[in-house]
């Protein structure tokens, strides 16, 4: 890449204040690749590289910043290019950054758009968070539904300059209603003077404008288009969202599920930027709901205290018997929770679901309680540490492994599910969650085997 090759003149031509050729290396350098170069820079030297670099390249390079440094680089910046970044931003990307911000600045801020810049920064501001309405952006190319092919073409020329995409244009009626959609593809190909309402076959998709952002993301994963039209309830033509915005909600979402399964509260901003104090609100909870949990297992332990005393040996087993089912759980909820994201399945697949781990956990669970049962088995024959009873001390454990591991695998797929029912998030039912649960399960499973198998032996 050009940009990595420069980059060490660029940061010499900064260091001198060599504001000339320093124009003349950044030219033709990509939006991305100035964010980068700006992410490795101080304010101050940010303020200087969009000192240099065009307007275009400016709205676009700001786009890309993360946003402490978006926040921090307009303070350095001067009132004309704040005004002229904010202007130029696309509505989406705009919506994301001016929604982050404190009402105090958000007002400031809304101040430098232009009266039409700032109606439609409004008007997406207006709609619920987390909906499509956020993402949508109006700089789109809708048509009437009467206008013939060569009318529309000559209207793209004209007007299209500054929509979002061109690859399909939106077929409205005489008062905005959404009719249709078509690629531009079809229309290049269809004869000049053709009502375009004659090549339009009525199979568009379109989003509500209040719909979740989720809904979007399974939404373009099945249609596989590159932008898709937003309209009201009524069917009002409103925006469209497109591709690139999901990709990059998807790419949140996917981090926000990882870190709930790694029992983290969503961080919302990047790993490197988020303070300790912040840090501490977001881990902290989790950690003491599972220290609290751990408590249980203390006490399960005390409960089953005589049978520990009378046949120590059974402590030996304690760690591998508790791990087995919070592995055999934590595997169940990372993979129900994965197929929930992905649309793969539902909640009412539930019984399908169960059926599935019930068989899987009864082979996983016989597989591990043999390999437990084989373990006391050949230990047996290279010291006595088992005593006389090893072959019930073998059997006793082979089958509470099986037996953990069989309900940590029923454990971990169905706790996803039901707190789906509930209308909480799937990803809180995370891995180390199902582990604790498990662990106090566990160790009443194996001690009331214990207490069965080894009655009138070792207890």
């Amino acid at each position: 890449m050009q940009s990595e090759n420069n980059k060490p003149i660029v940061l010499e031509l900064l260091e001198k204040g060599d504001i000339e050729n320093l124009e003349e290396q950044l030219e033709n350098w990509l939006p991305q690749e100035l964010a980068e170069l700006c992410s490795e820079l101080s304010s101050t030297e940010q303020a200087i590289v969009f000192n240099v670099i065009d307007r275009e390249q400016a709205y676009q390079t700001f786009e890309e910043l993360e946003f402490s440094i978006q926040v921090d680089l307009l303070e350095e910046l001067r009132f004309r290019q704040v005004q002229l970044i904010l202007n130029d931003m696309s509505p989406d990307n705009r919506t994301a950054f001016l929604e982050e911000l404190e009402p105090e600045r958000l007002n400031k801020l809304l101040k430098l758009l232009t009266q039409k810049e700032r109606r439609v920064a409004l008007s997406l501001l207006g709609y619920p968070e987390d909906s499509i309405g956020r993402l949508m952006t109006p700089d789109y190319v809708a048509v009437n539904q009467e206008w013939t092919v060569k009318q529309i073409i000559d209207y793209i020329r004209s007007h299209g300059e500054n929509s979002e995409t061109l690859d399909v244009i939106y077929i409205v009626d005489e008062k905005g209603y959404l009719v249709d959609d078509i690629r531009i593809g079809d229309l290049l190909l269809a004869e000049d003077d053709i009502p375009v309402k004659e090549i339009l076959d009525g199979k568009y998709i379109s989003l509500l404008v209040t719909d979740d952002e989720e809904v979007a993301v399974k939404i373009f994963k099945k249609s596989n288009r590159v932008a898709l039209p937003v309209a009201n309830a009524g069917g009002l033509l409103l925006g469209i969202i497109t591709v690139d915005d999901i990709l990059e909600l998807a790419q949140d979402e996917n981090t926000e599920d990882i870190q709930k399964i790694g029992a983290v509260e969503a961080l919302d901003e990047p790993y490197m930027d988020v303070g300790l104090a912040q840090m501490l609100r977001k881990r902290a909870p989790w950690l003491i709901i599972l220290f609290i949990g751990e408590m249980f297992t203390a006490s399960a332990m005390s409960f089953f205290e005589n049978e520990i005393d009378k046949a120590v040996v059974l402590a030996l087993f304690i760690p591998l018997i508790v791990s087995s089912g919070g592995n055999s759980g934590s595997q169940a909820s990372t993979l129900i929770i994965r197929a929930l994201a992905l649309g793969e399945i539902t909640v009412m697949d539930w019984w399908r679901i169960i059926r599935k781990e019930i068989v899987t956990g009864l082979y996983l669970g016989l597989i591990l309680g043999i390999i437990g049962f084989a373990r006391v088995t050949t230990w047996h024959f290279f010291t006595d540490i088992y005593g006389p009873h090893w072959l019930l001390i073998a059997i006793t454990i082979g089958i509470a492994v099986f037996s953990v591991v069989l309900w940590g695998t029923i454990m971990g797929s169905m706790m996803p599910l039901f707190l789906k029912k509930l209308g909480l998030d799937p990803a809180t039912s995370s891995a180390p969650f199902i582990a604790t649960m498990v662990d106090v399960t566990g160790l009443v499973i194996y001690f009331s085997f214990a207490s069965m198998l080894l009655k009138g032996t070792l207890l």
